[in-house]
């Protein structure tokens, strides 16, 4: 991977606002295939996929959205739910002006991609579905109510270090909400300017960063899975709480390939990531 990759960022008009996205892409050989769309985890935004996009950008050009109400993009009205996501996903690619897609979504991405491969399928060369958590019905709920709270800004500026302990809980416990030593996640904290760039995203849509959350904590993923008409690779990685998901999440797509990935957010996981669903996307 060439860690110079440039990614570029830009805006797409749509409804109610405008859609940032990031992009890299080949100049030579993968430049004429269908382009990669990569929609990022909850509760931060395509900045956390940068690696992924670098690396990913050496075998195919790569749209990374930021999710709408989440990073630069602006929010979807009312209280929207995953279809809503992934028809807002669609518009913005067809502001774009793409055609055939090969789709990835990660955690939250992972519920907008799998639903927007089910509104389109003909337009839809390849999925990658990521780190999926497939809960129990008390597990939804209490995730629902639990893991993205509604915080507004107050005069004694409470919600900085609320999201600083927001987002460094993440990667101590899982779930963050529940910071327990059987919840205990044993991966390091990442670089302290990684972490403010995470708490930077999450504090720009502080008033609308739990929409995108909330829809997935509801979405009935596994009856999504089951109406997956398309070619299909199910991943997740040894660092990843949901990796006990995986073997679940392959049965419910037939045919799907199944992989244990590096972690997509990190220089030498994104590489290793990119390999292999490169080797997928193009075969």
């Amino acid at each position: 991977m060439n860690a110079a990759t440039p990614v570029r960022r830009g805006f797409v008009d749509v409804s109610g606002g405008q859609m940032h996205y990031r992009h890299a892409g080949p100049s030579g050989t993968g430049a004429d295939r269908p382009p990669l769309i990569v929609l990022h985890p909850s509760p931060g935004s395509s900045l956390m996929m940068a690696p992924f996009i670098r690396a990913m950008a050496c075998y195919l050009s790569v749209y990374a959205f930021d999710t709408r109400g989440n990073g630069d993009s602006d929010p979807l009205p009312g209280k929207p739910a995953i279809p809503d996501f992934a028809a807002a996903t669609w518009e913005a690619i067809d502001t774009l002006g793409l055609g055939t897609v090969n789709l990835l979504g990660t955690h939250t991405g992972a519920s907008i991609a799998t639903e927007a491969a089910n509104q389109h399928p003909e337009r839809v060369s390849g999925l990658i579905i990521d780190n999926m958590g497939l809960w129990s019905d008390s597990k939804k709920t209490t995730h629902f109510e639990k893991n993205s709270p509604k915080v507004e800004p107050d005069a004694m500026g409470s919600q900085l270090n609320w999201a600083w302990h927001y987002c460094r809980d993440q990667y101590l416990f899982s779930p963050w909400y529940d910071p327990t030593q059987a919840n205990r996640r044993n991966i390091d904290l990442p670089e302290p300017q990684v972490l403010h760039e995470f708490v930077v995203e999450v504090l720009k849509a502080l008033g609308t960063y739990h929409m995108s959350y909330s829809a997935a904590a509801v979405f009935d993923k596994r009856a999504a899975l089951a109406k997956v008409s398309v070619r299909t690779l199910v991943s997740s990685n040894l660092r990843d709480p949901l990796m006990v998901h995986l073997d679940e999440l392959h049965t419910y797509v037939p045919g799907s390939v199944r992989e244990v990935v590096g972690d997509l957010e990190t220089e030498d996981g994104a590489e290793e990531a990119a390999k292999l669903y490169a080797a997928f996307l193009n075969a």
